[in-house]
């Protein structure tokens, strides 16, 4: 079976591209790398610099008027892994810092790990995750 390495990039659908990019970089600290007006969307690329993941911010201009809802198919939500178990006590707090709301930390029901969850200004559930060694 062929193989792939890992995750390049994903892209999101936002309703104001401009205040999503703004929102993406203050919170997480992703640098903006450029725009794209395409014929049928308003693309930002976004760079997480620390792993070199690509987060793709599309506006289409024939977009739905509907909000995320992660219970209809399609994407459930977004992780980003930590190292380690304080970090997420330290995202929290930043979190709060920027008026962010977000879930407490807390462990999963499997044992597996510990999570933190937030939403973007278009409510695309998000979450800290630190897996449990094993």
């Amino acid at each position: 079976m062929p193989e792939f390495t890992g995750v390049s990039h994903l892209d999101l659908s936002v309703s104001d591209v401009e205040s999503s990019a703004r929102w993406y970089c203050d919170v997480l600290g992703l640098r903006r790398l450029r725009r794209a007006d395409l014929d049928n969307r308003i693309m930002i690329v976004l760079r997480h610099d620390g792993t070199g993941l690509i987060i793709g911010l599309n506006q289409h201009h024939e977009a739905s008027a509907d909000r995320f809802d992660e219970r209809r198919p399609g994407l459930d939500h977004v992780g980003f892994t930590v190292a380690e178990r304080h970090e997420l006590d330290a995202w929290q707090g930043r979190l709060a810092e920027l008026g962010v709301e977000h879930s407490p930390v807390q462990d999963s029901p499997s044992g597996s790990g510990t999570a933190l969850v937030f939403r973007d200004p278009d409510n695309i559930q998000l979450e800290f995750w630190w897996s449990r060694p094993q």
